[in-house]
């Protein structure tokens, strides 16, 4: 549907298309809404949700609700309480692509299903549109996703990375926990974002300073758990037992931890902004001692589009990388206070509005800032009673 909010859409022009992200997407529409403004080259804007999200569409010059299957939508409705689903047989990817040859799309970031869409790249080349996964193939994106599979790629190609041991039932894990217990460790999904499922054990530690039984259920937020009591938990898990999910031990690394958003094409770091937080505070700037371990590791995996890195400093002070997300982080609307505004930067070039962008020009541009984050409220509907 047409935003009415936004009379100014026109058919004929050239559109980029925003579809459903993870955190970021109504960052990203803002930001694309002030290229618009200030661009003498005229584009418009799309943004699709699977769900109704007003605050996320008032950014957007035209707004799809993207398909979702039924069975899929059920259980999203019982853990979500959604009231309203876009339920169809039409594989999201297609309806994307129909609707983006209509309106003359050059530009698609697909967020949060990237591999759906990269299925399908070849269809989309077809059309002329330019899409952004944060890679090209779907095995690189798997690759990027599989937390594992991803440590041993670093491995390969010679990049600083966190160690990893797999584990997939509680033995494995005793004999991990049992080879590797003398030093500070921590837990974490194979696959998994936001955090979900990480936890730091008290392993390497004097008795005296082990987590108390009751410290991960008070201070939730430390991701602090008494090694036994993961153990206990692991191995009397119902859930595990009927959905078995892979686990990694890892070291846990004492030193500053970096979030990199990167600009990226074919493996090529185009613009790059670090971040560290200390506190509530976020640093902005440009780390070249981050980023010596951030450029080789988007050659290797190909990345492409807008995708967000984590580091962490070891004991010796040396990067060694966490992950990739392969989609913009939620926090790549903070980028806007450094003078680079990396949305812009990235779309201003895949829509042929601006030249290609080089890493040395846009670190020069890069005014090191601090910034808070804080909670806006938005108003998404008048209600009567």
């Amino acid at each position: 549907m047409i935003n009415l909010a936004n009379d100014s859409f026109q058919s004929t022009s050239i559109a980029a298309w925003l579809a459903e992200g993870q955190s970021s997407q109504r960052d990203m529409l803002e930001s694309l809404q002030n290229l618009k403004s200030k661009s003498t080259g005229a584009f418009h804007i799309i943004a699709s949700h699977r769900h109704n999200r007003p605050e996320i569409f008032e950014f957007a010059d035209k707004v799809y609700r993207e398909p979702y299957p039924a069975k899929a939508a059920i259980v999203d409705e019982i853990e979500d309480n959604i009231e309203e689903m876009t339920k169809s047989a039409t594989p999201r990817w297609q309806f994307v692509l129909e609707h983006a040859k209509e309106n003359n799309v050059k530009v698609l970031l697909t967020g949060r299903n990237g591999v759906d869409y990269e299925a399908h790249r070849e269809a989309f080349d077809a059309a002329g549109i330019r899409l952004l996964t944060g890679a090209t193939s779907v095995v690189a994106l798997e690759s990027i996703e599989d937390k594992f599979a991803f440590m041993q790629q670093c491995h390969q190609h010679n990049i600083p990375v966190a160690d990893a041991w797999r584990f997939d039932n509680v033995a494995e894990l005793e004999a991990l926990l049992a080879e590797h217990g003398h030093q500070p460790l921590c837990i974490k999904p194979v696959v998994g974002i936001f955090a979900q499922g990480f936890w730091r054990l008290d392993l390497g530690k004097e008795p005296d300073e082990h987590y108390d039984s009751f410290e991960h259920l008070y201070f939730t937020e430390e991701k602090k758990i008494n090694t036994a009591q993961f153990i206990n938990a692991y191995t009397n898990s119902l859930m595990v037992r009927e959905r078995p999910i892979p686990m990694l031990v890892m070291p846990y690394l004492s030193g500053q931890e970096y979030s990199i958003d990167v600009v990226c094409e074919y493996g090529e770091v185009l613009a790059a902004v670090t971040r560290y937080k200390t506190g509530k505070i976020q640093h902005i700037g440009y780390e070249q001692s981050v980023m010596d371990v951030v450029t080789p590791l988007i050659k290797a995996f190909g990345c492409d589009g807008i995708v967000s890195v984590q580091t962490k400093a070891d004991d010796d002070g040396q990067h060694r990388v966490l992950e990739i997300n392969s989609r913009p982080s939620g926090g790549i609307g903070y980028t806007t206070h450094s003078g680079v505004d990396l949305t812009q930067v990235g779309f201003g070039y895949w829509l042929g509005l601006t030249d290609k962008p080089t890493l040395a020009d846009i670190t020069q541009q890069i005014t090191p800032c601090q910034v808070r984050s804080i909670m806006v409220g938005v108003k998404i509907e008048d209600t009567t009673e």
